[in-house]
C-alpha cells in the first residue's frame, strides 16, 4: 500500500494559492500571486532537492497539472524540477474521463477523487506526493487518505486566497522534523495521527 505526503507551501494564516506567479492562480480575484518569492534561501532549495531526489510518483489535481507542468517542462532557465518533473511517474486526478494528460509518464485518475485515489493507494507500493492541488488535498484529507504533510510556514498573512483546510473531523498530527530557514520559513513534517 502507498503513503500519500501533501508538500504545500502555506502562510501563517493557512493560504496556499498561487505561492510562485502572479499569473498562476487568480480565482477569486486573489491579487497575492508570487506571495513565496524572496523566501527562497540555501536550507530550502536543499530540502526540496531532498524531495524531489526520491522514490516514488507525484499525484496532481487536473489543473495544478497543467499549470505546474506546463510552466516547468517551457522553463528555458537552469533549474532543477523541470527534468525531474518530467521523469517521474504522475498521476492526474480529475472528474472528466476525457482529460489526456499531455506530458511524459502520465496517467489519468478519472472519477471521485477519493475512490479514485484509494484504488491507486491500495494497489500500488510506491509514496505518493501531492504538489499544490488544493481541491483535491481538501478532498483526501477530508477522506482521510493522507499520510504526512509538510509545510513550508512562510512568515506571512496574506489575510485572503484559498487556504490548504476546509472543513473537516479534527485530524491529530505529530511533527516529524522541524527545519527553520535563515528567511524565516519553517518548513514542517508531519505525520498523520492513527
Amino acid at each position: 500500500m502507498s503513503t500519500i505526503t501533501v508538500f504545500e507551501s502555506v502562510s501563517l494564516d493557512g493560504v496556499m494559492q498561487a505561492p510562485g506567479r502572479a499569473d498562476e492562480d487568480t480565482r477569486n480575484g486573489f491579487a497575492h500571486g508570487g506571495w513565496s518569492n524572496g523566501y527562497q534561501d540555501d536550507i530550502s532549495m536543499g530540502f526540496a532537492a531532498e524531495g524531489m531526489t526520491q522514490d516514488g510518483a507525484l499525484l496532481f489535481g487536473r489543473r495544478t497539472y497543467e499549470d505546474l507542468l506546463g510552466f516547468w517542462s517551457a522553463a528555458s532557465f537552469e533549474n532543477p524540477f523541470s527534468d525531474v518533473l518530467s521523469r517521474k511517474t504522475k498521476y492526474v486526478v480529475s472528474r472528466d474521463a476525457s482529460t489526456k494528460p499531455v506530458y511524459p509518464n502520465s496517467h489519468l485518475l478519472a472519477g471521485d477523487a477519493p475512490a479514485t485515489v484509494k484504488r491507486l493507494r491500495d494497489g500500488v507500493d510506491l509514496d505518493l506526493t501531492i504538489l499544490g492541488s488544493g481541491e483535491l488535498v481538501r478532498s483526501l484529507h477530508a477522506a482521510g487518505l493522507i499520510d504526512r504533510y509538510i509545510l513550508l510556514i512562510h512568515p506571512i498573512v496574506l489575510g485572503s486566497g484559498t487556504s490548504l483546510f476546509g472543513p473537516a473531523d479534527r485530524v491529530d498530527l505529530d511533527l516529524e522534523r522541524a527545519l527553520p530557514t535563515t528567511t524565516g520559513v519553517v518548513i514542517a513534517s508531519y505525520r498523520v495521527r492513527g
